[in-house]
This record gives structure tokens, sequence and C-alpha cells, in this order.
């Protein structure tokens, strides 16, 4: 009994702090500037007939879906009766377009993209000062800068626009997984899923930027996958054990890539360890040998994935660092306290000026507690309702919210189709605020669907809630202050929409259905004798 109120404690402190957070990021999805028609004071960019045609376009379908019986039926046979092939040339022709832009556009980044495709390409380059100390000082871009310098190795390619593919077949193998993920925990939500993720990346130009944001991605899904695989009981013990064994390699691989997107296998370990120990008492043997043969299995593959990798790092003759002046994770803490809660080159600066572990980490503390003080406890929670918008309104992921994003000119003229597609992304483009607003409205969306699928409370649903939870936390805690740190939690937010779907539309339906019955009743109640007007109300859709 004693176990049970704990879990129903648990679970309570899960969703306060899911609710608050979650809730939070819709409000101020909402209210972002991205999603201003017209004339943008914020940005002083203005919305182009492109989004005037795109609303009009929506409004028309929706007005046509409710008047028009032989509209809504031909929507309903396209779009939910033959979701599997319409998901299907919807994913495809995405598929296409994110070709057809890499092929036209992959510039030159800067930031830490730049700096990671710079030494990955030329030994000579990894001799440079700056590039030792940049590494010096960032080991944690280690391993994907060794990992693309193996490309280079094993296919002679330099090029950006080999990277970019690399990337775009990155976030794209993240799709397929989260698709397959799906496929395990509830089939009849594929054609739901592949909407979703085609939304997704219709409005994501991250696929040219070759950077852990989107390499990590793949790994994310994969694990969250193994996992799904792993749970479900009805499955042959062989395919279980498979699963076990890329759960932990895929673990370990992303700590090594992006160790915050590690967070959701935290999240994984507490609600199955809060489910245990309420249904302890029904397990089986045979169910719990299966369990400690699926850790024994997990333990192994992440241990010697971790000795395997490490080794390689360690013992790498590719660059030479001074390990002593890596900067400490404090250092993270600290620059998350200031400002917009982003990145300081004040602290960066101090960072590579003082020379030992410890004056980094004394001087990082200080930075801490001269920021606390000044802030006080009620100037803290107002930092971090603040910090939380910065984190997660910009539904375009704060796209060219870097320094230095794009090393070229960012206003492009209008001629041929490479600048024709860069007035979409470029900082000057004529279509940068099109851009904007088409990413902004599919935030909004994704985020409210996740915020209608309210109802009774899920296993998988909980995982993925706190998951999130702990990604806002990090995010809180540590450097954030754009939301281009919410993308390595993206298969966490697409698998939640996609689980909330059919939740989230018959609530709607509820609260639909609830209104029309009470106003049916108010003009009964208004006109005594005549007959109720709700058949005249219902549309098609009813």
């Amino acid at each position: 009994m004693a176990m049970r109120r704990f879990y129903r404690f648990s679970q309570a402190v899960i969703n306060l702090f899911w609710r608050v957070l979650f809730f939070l990021t819709l409000f101020f999805a909402v209210t972002s500037p991205n999603i201003i028609l017209g004339d943008n004071n914020t940005f002083g960019t203005s919305t182009t007939m492109l989004t005037t045609g795109l609303v009009i376009g929506l409004v028309v379908i929706a007005i046509a879906n409710y008047a028009y019986p032989r509209a809504h039926a031909w929507l309903v046979r396209v779009f939910i009766t033959q979701r599997l092939r319409t998901g299907t040339i919807l994913l495809v022709m995405v598929l296409i377009g994110q070709i057809f832009f890499i092929y036209f556009v992959h510039p030159v980044s800067g930031f830490d993209a730049g700096m990671l495709h710079y030494a990955a390409v030329s030994h000579k380059h990894v001799q440079e000062v700056g590039v030792t100390a940049y590494y010096s000082l960032n080991q944690n871009n280690m391993p994907i800068m060794l990992f693309m310098h193996w490309l280079v190795v094993l296919t002679k390619q330099t090029s950006w626009l080999f990277f970019d593919l690399v990337t775009l077949f990155f976030v794209d193998l993240s799709a397929v997984f989260n698709l397959m993920s799906v496929a395990v925990i509830r089939r009849k939500a594929v054609g739901t899923a592949m909407y979703i993720q085609a939304g997704w990346l219709a409005v994501f130009p991250s696929i040219i930027m070759p950077y852990t944001d989107a390499w990590g991605l793949p790994l994310v899904s994969f694990y969250l996958f193994c996992y799904f695989v792993m749970r479900k009981e009805e499955l042959p013990p062989l395919v279980r054990a498979v699963a076990a064994n890329g759960f932990g390699i895929s673990v370990m691989l992303t700590y090594f890539m992006k160790p915050s997107s590690i967070i959701p296998v935290i999240a994984i370990v507490i609600i199955e360890v809060l489910v245990w120990m309420v249904r302890r008492k029904h397990i089986t043997v045979e169910a719990t040998f299966m369990v400690l043969s699926l850790l024994i299995l997990i333990v192994e593959s992440a241990g010697y994935t971790y000795k395997y990798t490490n080794e390689k790092i360690q013992n790498q003759t590719y660059i030479q660092l001074d390990k002593s002046r890596s900067i400490p994770a404090i250092h993270f803490m600290a620059m998350g306290i200031y400002g917009q809660g982003g990145y300081s080159e004040k602290q960066a600066i101090m960072m590579a000026v003082l020379p030992t572990a410890q004056q980094k980490t004394d001087y990082s503390v200080k930075m801490l507690k001269t920021r606390f003080k000044k802030l006080g406890p009620i100037g803290y929670l107002e930092f971090l309702v603040k910090k939380q918008r910065n984190n997660t309104a910009d539904g375009t992921f704060g796209w060219l919210k870097e320094g230095n994003f794009f090393r070229e000119n960012q206003k492009p003229n209008n001629k041929g189709i490479t600048n024709k597609l860069k007035n979409f992304i470029y900082l000057y483009g004529r279509h940068i605020a099109d851009f904007r607003f088409a990413a902004q409205l599919w935030w909004i969306t994704l985020l409210t669907i996740i915020a209608l699928g309210f109802g009774p409370e899920r296993r998988v649903i909980q995982i993925l809630r706190l998951s999130m939870v702990g990604g806002f936390a990090f995010l809180l805690l540590f450097e954030g202050g754009r939301s281009r740190y919410i993308i390595q939690y993206l298969p966490i937010l697409l698998l939640l929409a996609t689980i909330s779907w059919d939740r989230a539309v018959a609530n709607v339906m509820r609260l639909v259905n609830w209104y029309r019955a009470k106003l049916a009743a108010a003009i009964a109640a208004d006109n005594p004798g005549e007959e109720p007007a709700s058949k005249a109300m219902d549309g098609p859709g009813k």
C-alpha cells in the first residue's frame, strides 16, 4: 500500500512539473513574434503573399470540410481512409524537396559546425594553434570531429555538399526509427506518424548544418525504438535480446555524441523502477529472468562500446591536445544564468585565458554565486520563466541565432534557383519571415496536439513526459538561451504528439459536442415549441 501511494505521489510530481513547463512552452510558442502576419517590428521583416496564400488555403480547406459534404468525404477518404498511402507520398515528396534544397544550397557554416568541418578535412588544419586551442577547450566536440575525419578518409570527400547529404541521411534515418517505434507501440497510428514526420522534415533547414544537433537525432530515435521492442513481451526473446544490445550501444554512442541526449534513458529507468515497485508481486519468475537477461546484455554492450570508443578517442593521433585545458561542466551552468541564459563571450574568453582546471572552476563558481546573490529567489524564478521562453518558443529552433552562422553574404539576390532558395533561410532574405511563420505554425500545431491529448496516463506517455521534463530542466540549469538545444529532444516530442493524436481528436470532439448541446438547449429555451436546431447546425463531420 505504501509503495502504491509513493507511486501515485511520484506520478503527481511528474505531471505537475510537466504541466507547468510544457504549458509555458505552448504559451510562449503561441505568442512568439515568428507567427506575426505582415510587418514584424521585432525582426524588421514582413511576410509575403506566400504566407498569405498559405493561411487562405488553410481557411478554405477548413470551411470546405465543414460546409461541403463532398469535400469532407474526399478529405476523409484521402487523409484518413488512405492515410498510409497519402503519408508515404508526402514523405517521398519531402525527401525529394530536401535533396533538391541541399543540391542548390550548401553554404559554408560558421560557429562550431564550421570548426568541425575545418578540422576534419585536413591534417594541416589541426596543426594550427587556433584549432588545437579550440579542441583543447571543447573536448566534447572531439568524437564527432574524429567521426567526420573518418568519413573523409573513407570516402575522399571533403565538400560541404557531402556533409550536408550525410546530415540529411541522419535526420531522415531518425524519422524512419520514429516510424518504427510507432509501429511497435501502436501500429494503427503509423499513418498519423507519417504526417507528423513529414511536417517536421518540411520545415527543418538544419539538414544543411552538420553538427551534433542533427547527427545525434538517429541515435536518440534508435535507442527509443530498441526500448519499445524490449518492453514488448509478445516479441520473440531473440528479437528483444538484439534490441537490448542495440539499446546499450546506441545509448553509449549518444553519450559521446551529445551527453545531454541520454536524459530520456534516465526517464526510462525512473518510470520502469516505479512500475516495478507496484507490480513486483505479480511478476513471474520467467519475466524476472527475461528482464535480468536484457539488463545484462544492455550493460555488457554499453560497457564494450564505451571502452572501445573511449580508447579510440584517447589514443587518437590526428590532433594533439592539451587535455588539462578542458572546460569544466560548471562553466556551462555559470553561462546559463546570465543574459538570456545562453552563450557568454566574456566567460568563454576567461575559460581560454585561465590556465588550469581549478582556476576555471573557481571562476565559474564565483560567477554563479555572484549572479544568484544579485537575482535572489524571486528574481531567479522570473529568470527561469524567461529562459524557458528563450529555450523553447522558437519553432525555427534558433535558426540564424549563432554568431557567424554562415560565412557568406546574408543578403542574396533573386537570380537563379540557389538564391531564390537562400531567400527563405538567410538573415536578410526576402522570404525569411515566410519561413519563420511556417516553422512556427508547425511548432504550435505539434505542441497543441500534445496539450489536447490529455486523459488516462500510460507508461509510454509518462516516460516521454518525464524525458521532456528532464530536458527542460537541463536547459534551464545549463547553457540554453535559444531553442536550437531542443532539437535533441525532437524524437520525444514527435512520438508524444503521435500517441496523443487520437486522444486529442476525441477531446476536441467531446468539447464541440458539448458546445453544440449547450447552444441547442439555449435556442430551444428561447424558442419554446419549435423543433431543436441542433440537426441544422451539424456539419458533415459529425
